[in-house]
């Protein structure tokens, strides 16, 4: 389905050729777009990667993630999940275009490898970089490996060597950046996080957005004068103020207990004093910083960061003597609900302010607007203190303080609740929706008043080949409707890992045509869906009238051995249930008995072998009608199965019927009509061909017989 892009024209009267062109550009831009945003990978790719313990399972409706479990922990569910970054980040990078990257992370959260799929960035490209190609992309990302999403991220250049000494030992993810391409490597580190934050938020437990809604906005229409110290009273400001006896606590029952000599002889003095605001509210910020300031740092604010003032004061500033304006400072992390976010230096000292006076350091720090942050709610600045034990090769010990910071609600706005996804889905697609309920009720009409439209055996021909026409095209080609028996393996297999079948609100098309069947069941049997609403077996049924007309030669199969093969298919539907229930992996390749994948979904355009197994399903249709509909479709016995819930008799019969009458024997195709005249509804395809002949004059033996006696007929009942 092509995108829908918005274009601004000049009042000009475009020839037809023009109008043609600017179609097709139209058409090729939003296609090209759609297919530069997909991901690139299969679940056969995936499985290509992670091999024994590990299985890929199918890949997550509700987010695009492929669940790995494991078969040393065969009841734990899920031990990890490996997704495409560019399904749940795809933030531009450098040249515009988003990287694409396969990262993985356990259920703990734990990076286990993040491999490269896709990039366009010009610094990566085999000239650059001394000729390396994208080898130093593949070496930074393989630092993730091993790295826990809990922890803050801190990308400096030769890390492992940088005179913090914060890489081995201080809990923070020290990644080793890469000169001349700091723009790219800060995009493919927020890439990373932001989709590893949205599996974790999902699947692991972290904050769950679709329960604390859409992020709030600043009203920049709010602004009230206020002083420094009402905005403490208030909560605009955040403060934290702690002693040296007060973090002497921190430390103790660890290594760095009693390390700090001037802390003990001086206990009520302070250690630190921590302060935070969020400056894009423009009541804060202006009183911050101060209108001029204030206007200077928005309008420099191009990236639409969320900005904060920190500042500290006492003895341990909230920046180390070797820190580098611009960067993350490694005493500093953000999070807000379990996940960190990338908290960098804006390189903008506040100055003038109107608090506190005696502050060590006062700087601006900003989170990117893209990071999965609400400002009205709650965030917390963690502060790492570290100490140093020995002298020669010190051993830092760190520990962490948390200020808790959420400004006042009054200061934004929340945008309405957006619909449930599911409910997008089907609002995008409200046309099909509309065009399939449409034909639902034409169905409903035709089979609830069949008459009419049967006793005419042309106009029955012309109304069955139009609709199965529409089903074959519309319904399954275009629309995507075709049921499939992985359907019910699949929804087996979500029930038995404990999960709901709300995935199934995301197919609109194929919920309605799944509840229209359930309910046909009760009134008309299996019939409805399989003789109607089947996109291959509207297919087979062309085919068969082809071979008619070509006057291919028939197979013919005594009535006894069909119903037994019949049973073929009852086998077929046990063998792909068992399978979904015992041997779920194999069963995905069982399920291949259904060429539904390959000529409806996919509409051949799959490897040769399964083009062959679907045609010569069909070549075996055009000798005997409906081959694979009759002897070998697992979702046809389990609706022939389902048809039993079927309350009425609803094709009328005569006493004549059978006895001796066979006419409506003779023209079923199906071999639904018993030699006593009676109708096996579970082999019914309900073509109609029965209705016409019942009702019309002209071919109905028993009427026929009657009236040429001078007789009416017996009164017909239901059979």
């Amino acid at each position: 389905m092509l995108h829908r892009i918005p274009v601004g024209l000049n009042r000009v009267t475009p020839s037809p050729a023009g109008r043609l062109l600017s179609l097709a550009i139209a058409m090729l831009i939003s296609l090209t777009s759609h297919l530069a945003w997909a991901g690139d990978l299969k679940k056969a790719d995936i499985e290509h990667r992670f091999g024994p313990p590990y299985q890929v399972q199918e890949k997550l409706s509700e987010i695009p993630a492929w669940p790995l479990t494991s078969s040393l922990e065969q009841e734990a569910g899920p031990v990890a999940y490996a997704f495409e970054s560019i399904d749940l980040a795809p933030l531009p990078g450098f040249e515009g275009t988003p990287m694409n990257f396969l990262i993985s992370i356990d259920h703990k959260g734990n990076f286990i490898n993040v491999e490269l799929l896709r990039q366009r960035e010009p610094v990566f490209t085999f000239r650059d970089l001394g000729g390396l190609g994208d080898t130093l992309l593949r070496e930074f990302i393989a630092q993730y490996a091993g790295r826990n999403i809990h922890q803050p991220f801190l990308i400096a250049l030769d890390a492992a060597r940088n005179r913090t000494g914060l890489a081995g030992n201080s809990g923070v993810a020290t990644l080793d950046g890469i000169s001349k391409a700091t723009t790219s490597v800060r995009i493919v580190n927020q890439t990373v996080l932001a989709a590893a934050s949205e599996v974790a938020r999902a699947k692991l437990g972290f904050a769950d957005r679709k329960k604390r809604g859409p992020s709030a906005r600043v009203r920049p229409d709010v602004y009230d004068p206020v002083s420094f110290a009402d905005m403490l009273d208030n909560g605009m400001v955040g403060r934290l103020r702690l002693t040296n006896a007060e973090v002497e606590k921190v430390f103790a029952g660890t290594e760095g207990a009693n390390l700090d000599e001037y802390g003990a002889a001086h206990p009520d003095d302070v250690f630190v004093d921590l302060y935070i605001a969020y400056l894009n509210a423009p009541t804060i910020g202006r009183a911050i910083l101060g209108d001029a300031q204030y206007q200077a740092t928005m309008e420099r604010n191009f990236d639409k960061r969320h900005l904060w003032w920190i500042a500290s004061a006492g003895r341990y500033p909230i920046i180390a003597d070797d820190f580098i304006p611009g960067t993350p400072s490694p005493r500093l992390a953000m999070t807000q609900n379990g996940t960190f976010l990338e908290l960098r230096d804006q390189d903008v000292e506040a100055k003038n302010l109107t608090g506190p006076a005696n502050l060590n350091t006062s700087r601006l720090f900003g989170v990117n607007a893209e990071a999965s942050l609400d400002p009205a709610r709650a965030v917390e600045l963690v502060l790492t203190i570290n100490r140093a034990k020995g002298s020669i090769l010190p051993t830092l010990i760190p520990k962490q303080v948390t200020l808790s910071y959420v400004p006042p609600a009054s200061l934004f706005a929340y945008p309405p609740e957006p619909p449930p996804e599911w409910l997008l889905a089907w609002k995008d697609r409200w046309l099909d929706l509309t065009v399939l309920g449409l034909s639902l009720i034409l169905l409903c009409v035709v089979l609830a008043r069949p008459r009419w439209i049967a006793m005419d055996s042309r106009r029955l021909r012309l109304f069955r080949v139009g609709f199965l026409a529409y089903t074959l095209f519309y319904i399954g080609w275009y629309a995507q409707g075709q049921l499939s028996i992985v359907q019910i393996t699949g929804a087996i297999k979500t029930l038995k890992a404990g999960l709901g079948l709300s995935s199934y609100l995301y197919d609109p098309i194929s919920l309605i045509l799944i509840a229209f069947t359930l309910i046909s069941f009760v009134f008309w049997g299996r019939g409805t869906f399989c003789g109607w609403l089947c996109p291959f077996g509207a297919l087979q049924e062309f085919v068969g009238r082809l071979a008619r007309r070509v006057r291919i030669p028939r197979w013919r199969i005594p009535l006894a051995v069909a119903r037994r093969l019949e049973g073929g298919r009852y086998l077929v539907l046990a063998i792909l249930l068992g399978a979904a229930l015992l041997l779920p992996t194999q069963g995905e390749t069982l399920n291949e008995v259904e060429p539904f994948k390959t000529a409806i979904t996919l509409g051949f355009e799959r490897s040769w072998p399964f083009i062959a197994y679907a045609a010569a399903l069909l070549v075996a249709g055009a000798f005997y009608y409906k081959f694979f509909c009759r002897f070998l479709c697992p979702l046809g016995a389990a609706m022939s199965l389902g048809g039993r819930l079927r309350r009425f008799d609803w094709l009328s019969r005569r006493a004549e019927c059978g006895q001796p009458c066979q006419r409506c024997k003779a023209v079923c195709a199906y071999d639904a009509i018993e030699p006593s005249g009676e109708i096996r509804y579970e082999g019914c395809f309900q073509c109609l061909d029965c209705v016409g002949v019942y009702h019309d004059e002209q071919r109905c033996v028993p009427i026929m017989l009657y009236r040429n006696k001078g007789k009416r007929l017996a009164a017909e009942h239901k059979g």
